[in-house]
């Protein structure tokens, strides 16, 4: 019987992402839970990624990135989210009045840059976090799972991760911001890119899926904190529903169908239900 948050969100690994574990802390959820709780001003939650044969969003990523927001909203913190176009309208539409939201255009690099600056001096975070986000590659372009270039598709959040504030990736895959942390293994890897992310974090957090890495690292800040901060699994599944009524789709088959990384919404919550039973039995 799996019984650490690492062991239960990097289950059914389809990736390969398990071999970078050994790279990692044993306790890598809390460590980066421990973080998020160290930097108690606003958070700027960076998602979305963009899937080229269907020129849409996916369903892994907001989902954790809302997870993780609502926990912090519950600690009383301050929480903003940013994505770019294909992203920030289910955003917006699913959070309402709840947090600001903050589209970042798809643009050049200069432009990027100081588009980067002018949100850091707005928002002034004192966090940023990533989940599911393409980050650049040693040769400045972005890759999907396949290897094929979506530079033109994908907003250059890398620089919101590069001016020096204290940072946590998420990923499933090497090609997100944070993997860059272990841009040296990746290659080595069977499954893994041979050109990897170099967008690198101060924590970074490996599952699965990218969601199941967001549910993690709420997990391991609802043991913290003694307080079940997870969502509900009808929550989580009415997420997962209104992104694809939205427009959103399967990352791994592009198709619009009610499925995270080629996972059903029954395979989605056994693993949430799992936390939970993980987090209620730490914290009784």
């Amino acid at each position: 019987m799996h019984n650490t948050i690492e062991d239960i969100i990097l289950d059914h690994d389809q990736r390969g992402v398990s071999a970078l574990r050994p790279h990692l802390p044993e306790d890598f959820c809390t460590r980066a839970a421990q973080f998020i709780l160290n930097h108690p001003g606003e958070t700027l939650i960076a998602t979305g990624f963009y899937i080229l044969s269907a020129g849409k969003h996916e369903t892994d990523g907001p989902p954790g990135a809302i997870a993780i927001g609502n926990a912090l909203h519950a600690l009383a913190r301050k929480v903003g989210y940013v994505a770019d176009l294909h992203t920030a309208p289910m955003l917006r539409e699913w959070l309402g009045d709840r947090a600001r939201v903050i589209e970042f255009p798809i643009t050049d690099v200069a432009t990027s840059k100081q588009q980067a600056v002018e949100i850091l001096n707005q928002v002034k975070p004192e966090l940023v976090i990533s989940i599911e986000r393409c980050s650049r590659t040693s040769s400045d372009t972005y890759l999907n799972m396949r290897s094929i270039e979506i530079t033109q598709n994908t907003a250059r959040l890398d620089y919101l991760f590069e001016a020096g504030i204290p940072s946590v990736g998420i990923g499933d895959g090497g090609n997100e911001i944070g993997m860059g942390n272990l841009a040296a293994i990746i290659p080595t890897l069977d499954k893994l890119p041979k050109d990897p992310a170099v967008t690198r974090v101060d924590q970074l957090v490996i599952a699965s899926v990218s969601n199941w890495g967001g549910y993690g690292t709420v997990a391991a800040l609802s043991c913290l904190v003694g307080r079940n901060l997870l969502p509900s699994i009808e929550d989580d599944r009415r997420l997962i529903k209104h992104m694809v009524d939205s427009g959103a789709v399967d990352g791994t088959t592009g198709e619009s169908k009610f499925y995270v990384d080629n996972f059903t919404l029954e395979e989605n919550a056994k693993l949430l239900s799992r936390l939970h039973g993980l987090v209620e039995q730490r914290i009784r």
